[in-house]
């Protein structure tokens, strides 16, 4: 242990030396030249799940973050299991083959169940397409906690990513008792495939990686299985509304729905105007930016672990919000959101401070799965995955998204 100490405080001191390169933190930030301005004043899917399961007494704030490596196929599966049913089990439902692929724009969760009449309004509101109930509760699964949905495989698939939506295997495998996870919390988080994870009440196997295409929402089960687990009955709904704005149609859904409800966006369909200059004041001052970077190369050496925000223990993108805090900024919890916290610039004109990103989810690869801190001098601070640590790395490109540099005013209305 003091071998590994020194190692990492030598680091550090090495790195610290690098601050004083750090010239290239110009005070004033210049006036920045936009790539493609996403920054959406937004609310992404950070939603609460407002049952934590075994114990209801509290709620909880999201988790989430992301890698990858390369996989043959959009799904990672594992066969069903094919054990001869007992006489005491009753055999899956069977699952309705797919025959549309709806896009999801808006979560709605609330601690209780929703009406029928509720749901009725709900779909009759102008821009509604079409609307999938689900159970939402946190589960525990093997000591981490999990926002989880329980879906009726044959409605629900419609509105998951094509390549998910598409897998029969897999939906029937949900039908089965069988749990499904997202890439990140299987790949980054160690729930690997195959694996049988334990809850309080019994044990799911993981049957497959897909993630969902909602935000935090990073296991699934149907709906059988969600309710002997002691799941809230339809207290979550999907809604597809593409023609409607995302903002606008929240509101009004807020109106309709009972008190206490939680509206998130998940694909928004407004945008904010695109702008090719942002005024210096938009972004961090040369202190702040060092106070982030010093704070980040500080927790060198620190273990990831799977939705942990430090201050000892870290995923991806809560590196990232605790650097940022230390600094004074307030940035949002999770990858996707901090990727729409600031404009999005070219990684040639990155300066220390700014974000990078990348798409390594094969299951979605549309989705934003991880992010780091540019370091400068072609380098980058993350925490990397399950069985790894903090450090501080040469940037590579394969899966890149993209770079956003983080504008205080923005980050603070993404939620």
């Amino acid at each position: 242990m003091p071998d590994r100490r020194t190692r990492v405080s030598r680091l550090i001191d090495e790195a610290r030396q690098d601050l004083a390169y750090s010239p290239r933190i110009r005070t004033p930030r210049p006036a920045v030249p936009i790539v493609a301005t996403v920054a959406v004043v937004m609310l992404t899917a950070a939603v609460v799940i407002v049952l934590r399961l075994p114990d209801d007494s509290s709620t909880t704030a999201l988790r989430r973050p992301v890698a990858r490596q390369t996989l043959q196929g959009a799904l990672q599966e594992v066969p069903q299991n094919t054990a001869t049913p007992t006489p005491a089990q009753t055999p899956p439902p069977p699952v309705a083959p797919l025959t549309t692929i709806r896009k999801p724009h808006l979560f709605v969760v609330t601690n209780k169940p929703l009406s029928s009449a509720v749901v009725a309004r709900v779909t009759r509101l102008s821009g509604v397409r079409a609307v999938e109930r689900a159970d939402a509760a946190e589960v525990v699964l093997d000591g981490k906690r999990v926002q989880t949905l329980g879906v009726n495989p044959s409605t629900f698939r419609a509105f998951t990513p094509k390549p998910t939506a598409r897998s029969d295997r897999l939906w029937r495998n949900v039908s089965a008792g069988e749990l499904v996870v997202s890439f990140v919390l299987g790949n980054d988080g160690g729930m690997t495939l195959g694996k049988t994870v334990s809850t309080s009440r019994t044990s799911l196997r993981v049957g497959a990686y897909a993630t969902m295409g909602m935000g935090a929402i990073d296991a699934v089960v149907s709906q059988q299985t969600a309710r002997s687990l002691g799941f809230p009955q339809d207290n979550a709904l999907v809604v597809s509304a593409p023609g409607a704005d995302s903002a606008e149609l929240r509101n009004r859904l807020l109106r309709v729905l009972p008190k206490g409800s939680q509206v998130a966006t998940i694909n928004p369909v407004f945008t904010a105007p695109r702008r090719t200059v942002w005024p210096v004041g938009a972004f961090p001052t040369a202190p702040q930016i060092r106070t982030v970077l010093t704070a980040a190369i500080s927790k060198l050496g620190r273990p990831y672990v799977w939705g942990a925000e430090g201050p000892d223990t870290f995923d991806c993108s809560g590196l990232v919000q605790w650097a940022y805090r230390q600094a004074g900024i307030q940035v949002p919890r999770v990858t996707h959101q901090q990727f729409v916290s600031g404009p999005r610039i070219e990684l040639s004109q990155a300066q220390p401070g700014d974000l990078l990103f990348w798409r390594n989810d094969p299951t979605n690869p549309g989705y934003v799965s991880h992010v780091a801190i540019y370091w400068g001098d072609g380098k980058m601070l993350h925490a990397p995955r399950t069985g790894d640590v903090v450090k501080l790395v040469p940037i590579y490109t394969r899966n890149f998204a993209g770079a956003v540099r983080i504008s205080p005013q923005i980050a603070a209305q993404v939620r």
